[in-house]
This record gives structure tokens, C-alpha cells and sequence, in this order.
């Protein structure tokens, strides 16, 4: 029996998180133990009040509660610290834009990344997890971060802008990118502008990312002008309402959107692609289990196509419980557009209200042993319906994201393709914590290579077949 209780039979509980610091409050807990901070709020009730810097704010830490929150985006709007920041780096795109712009804006890019454009990029992501470790050797030292985030790079700019990007320019944007990550985390849990006008070291190095990524998309734009359409995001948005011959978006907004876009499609699939090589490797039966089903499903070929998508489901599974088990998208925030109610707590106009999934995706009393990396919990008929309905790394409701099936498609054949070719071991006395920033993972993940044979079918391999896609929590989307 599902232990969610509706919410007119449940009495909530409303806390306190204890341990306030002066002036920048519970910041300091977030930065120093950002995990075990979240992980220990739920004991002080479901909703939970805490400071970050001079304001108040409303942690979340019940599933039903959180989707209280993300299924009235009309009360509950994009807002509050964290996309106050990053408004000011991605304009008014599909993840910053108020709720009343929102569904005039999915609709323009929702195209382009339906379900069932998923095939016709199933070549370009092999193409680009083959060229991430074609230069690895048998025993040597192989930056996987590094390579990972190279790999998702090439593939998202590949989709947005076809191939605009040459290999110098797209290292500037994933170096950009690490800058950017980095500190806008730390203007988020401390948001004191007076801080960040600071000419620190760190904070020139954060105004010369921006301004740098701008330019690159810039420039991309500028490069298009004038030329015959092509099939890509890019072509799209430049394209969009032409009928009548006047282009229905500005230029600030064709700009905005991609800006947003690239952001928003390199750091947490390269994330989840080092995090899930990282728990394989510590997972000796999970990664040969995985193994098998590549070698079974590619049956002796050198690359994953359209068709074997469906037929990893194991290797989907190993994605999804990397998602859970390490949520790149680990704290979000929104803010009330009016006085409202939530865990019979009154809430006024303008407060700051967040919900993590990592910490909904660690509670015990949802997924037995939580710290345990076990991707049998995805096989089709595994998960109970409370599991799924906790599961949220890509959001739930209207602003769910747009590139969740993208992104799923990108991991799992990414992940399949490396896999096909070579197994992944961890250096002794190597530092590999998660580091916590915008998003949340290992961004320094050196391990040495081992090149694994391609076999054909063995005879005893297992294969899951499901019908159509399976996505990790994906009872909740609301693809309006």
C-alpha cells in the first residue's frame, strides 16, 4: 500500500532548520555540507522554513507537497534566488520566463524535441561519444569530466545550431561553462549583489564567462543571417511565424532561448554520464550486467542505432538510477505570485519556496537502503507508483523540461557506446567528491581505461524488451 497520504487526510508538519550563521544564514551549511544539510530537514517537518542571506525561504521535503508546488505554476511561478541569477544569464529563455510566456514559448521549441525526433540524432550523439574516447589508450590516465563534457557539448550544439561551432570554440564554451556552474551556485545561496560587484579574482572570471558565452551565440546568429534555412533549433526560432513574411520572435529572444538551451544541455548529461561511470566501477556485478546487454543488443556491431534504443533497458535503467542516486539538478527554487496556503502555512506574495530532488530521491521511507546504487529499482514492473511520483530529475508539471527525452536518448546511447569499447577503473587516493555548484556531480573524474573485446550475442544474455520509451519518474509529465 502506497504510504502518500492525500493531502486532505494528512495533517503537515511545518519546522525550523536549526544553525543560523550571521548575515549569510544557512549559505554556509549549503556550501560546506550541501547533502547532509538537505538530507537532515525533513526531521524538522515537511515544510521547513531557512534563511539565505537577509531572506526567508520554505524548503519543501514531502513528494506530494513538492508537486503541490510544480502542478500550480500559476501560484507557484519560476523565481526566487536561484532564477533571479540565472535570468540575468539566460534573459527571458524557456526556463526563466514567467508562467504567463511559458506556453507560447514551449510550443515554438517543443518540435524539435519530441519523442519522435529522437532518431534522427541517434547518429550524431554516437558520433560524438565515439570521438570523446577515441584518443583513450589501454592503461592510461583518461579525464573523463573532462571528455564527458566535451561529448555533450559537441551533441547539444550539433542540435541547436548544426555544426556552427568549431572544436576551439567549443572548448571556450565548456571551459565558460564550468566558470559559470561555479558561481552561480554561490550567488544563489548567498544573494548579496553587493558581494559579486566585488573586482575579486573570481568574480572577473565569472563577468568574462558570461560575457564570452554571449558572444559565442552571438556570433553564431550573425553567421546565419542572410543563408537558406537548416533543420535545426537555430532554423527554427529564425523561422518561426515567417508565413506572413515578420519573424515572430526579436533577436533578443531567438538569442536568450539558445543561450538557455546550451546552458541548460551540456552540464547535467555530462554529469550524469561521469557519475554513472564513476558508481559502475564501483559496481563490479551492475557494470558487467550492463556489459552483457550492450554486447547482446549490438550483437557484434560497433555502434547502437535507432532501433536499439528500446532494447537497452538495463542500460537506461543504469541512467536512471544515476539520476536518482545523483541528481545534477539538485536544488530549485520558485516564488509565490500572490498570498497563498501550503502545508496549512500561510505564504506571503513574493516568498521563496525550494525543493530538491536530491533530497526527495535519498528519503528512506520512498526508496529502501537510499545511499545504494541499484538500477534493478527501473526494470519495467519494479518501482511502485509512490517511487515514481518522488522521482523528478527533470522537474514535473508544465515547465517539466523540454529535453528530457533527448537527454535520456543522449545518456543511454552515450553510455552504450562507451561501454561497447572500454571499462572504467578508479585511480587509488584520488579526491572524488561532488562538488556542489549550479548543479550537483564529479567534475574531476580521472580514471585509467581498459579496452573491453566486442563479442557477439552470448547465449544466455537477458534482454528486456518494453513497449515505447521508459523515462525515470515518468508518470508526472505534463508535456503541454
Amino acid at each position: 500500500m502506497s504510504g502518500l497520504v492525500p493531502e486532505a487526510e494528512r495533517t503537515w508538519t511545518v519546522g525550523t532548520a536549526p544553525g543560523i550563521f550571521p548575515f549569510i544564514s544557512h549559505g554556509i551549511a549549503l556550501a560546506r555540507r550541501p547533502l547532509a544539510f538537505l538530507n537532515s530537514l525533513p526531521a524538522h517537518g515537511d515544510l521547513v522554513e531557512l534563511r539565505l542571506g537577509p531572506q526567508r525561504a520554505w524548503m519543501v521535503c514531502h513528494p506530494e507537497l513538492v508537486h503541490q508546488v510544480l502542478m500550480d505554476p500559476g501560484t507557484f511561478d519560476k523565481g526566487g534566488p536561484l532564477y533571479d541569477r540565472l535570468g540575468k544569464l539566460m534573459g527571458d529563455g524557456l526556463v526563466t520566463c514567467r508562467q504567463d510566456t511559458h506556453r507560447r514559448k514551449r510550443r515554438l521549441l517543443q518540435p524539435d524535441f519530441r519523442p519522435s525526433r529522437i532518431a534522427r540524432y541517434t547518429d550524431l550523439i554516437v558520433d560524438e561519444a565515439e570521438a570523446a574516447c577515441q584518443d583513450w589508450r589501454a592503461g592510461r590516465e583518461v579525464p573523463v569530466s573532462a571528455a564527458m563534457m566535451a561529448l555533450t557539448t559537441r551533441a547539444i550544439s550539433r542540435v541547436l545550431l548544426s555544426d556552427s561551432l568549431d572544436e576551439t570554440t567549443t572548448t571556450e564554451v565548456r571551459d565558460c561553462l564550468t566558470v559559470i556552474v561555479r558561481g552561480l551556485f554561490v550567488r544563489t545561496i548567498a544573494p548579496v549583489d553587493g558581494l559579486f560587484r566585488i573586482p575579486t579574482p573570481a568574480n572577473r572570471r565569472y563577468r568574462r564567462a558570461v560575457e564570452r558565452m554571449h558572444a559565442i551565440i552571438a556570433t553564431a546568429i550573425a553567421e546565419r543571417g542572410g543563408s537558406a534555412p537548416r533543420d535545426d533549433v537555430l532554423g527554427t526560432l529564425l523561422e518561426a511565424g515567417r508565413e506572413d513574411g515578420t519573424p515572430s520572435l526579436t533577436a533578443q529572444e531567438v538569442h536568450d532561448h539558445l543561450v538557455t538551451l546550451l546552458l541548460t544541455g551540456v552540464e547535467a548529461p555530462a554529469l550524469c554520464l561521469t557519475d554513472a561511470f564513476g558508481l559502475l566501477a564501483r559496481h563490479p556485478e551492475t557494470e558487467g550486467r550492463l556489459h552483457a546487454e550492450v554486447d547482446a543488443v549490438l550483437d557484434g556491431r560497433a555502434r547502437p542505432g535507432p532501433d536499439d534504443l528500446p532494447r537497452l533497458v538495463y542500460t537506461r535503467s543504469v541512467i536512471s538510477e544515476t539520476l536518482r542516486h545523483t541528481s545534477p539538478g539538485w536544488l530549485f527554487t520558485r516564488i509565490t505570485t500572490r498570498d497563498t496556503e501550503l502545508a496549512g502555512r500561510r505564504l506571503p506574495r513574493g516568498a521563496t519556496v525550494l525543493y530538491s530532488p536530491y533530497l526527495l530521491h535519498h528519503s528512506p521511507g520512498t526508496f529502501p537502503d537510499p545511499e545504494r546504487f541499484l538500477p534493478e529499482r527501473w526494470l519495467p514492473g519494479r518501482a511502485t507508483a509512490e517511487q515514481r511520483r518522488a522521482t523528478m530529475p527533470f522537474s514535473a508539471g508544465s515547465r517539466k523540461c523540454l529535453g528530457d527525452a533527448f537527454s535520456m536518448a543522449e545518456t543511454t546511447l552515450a553510455l552504450a557506446t562507451i561501454a561497447g569499447r572500454w571499462r572504467l577503473h578508479h585511480l587509488p587516493g584520488r579526491d572524488e567528491r561532488q562538488r556542489p555548484a549550479i548543479t550537483l556531480g564529479q567534475r574531476s573524474l580521472v580514471m585509467s581505461c581498459e579496452p573491453r573485446s566486442r563479442r557477439s550475442r552470448p547465449a544466455h544474455a537477458d534482454i528486456v524488451e518494453v513497449p515505447g520509451p521508459h523515462r525515470a519518474g515518468g508518470d508526472n509529465a505534463d508535456h503541454a
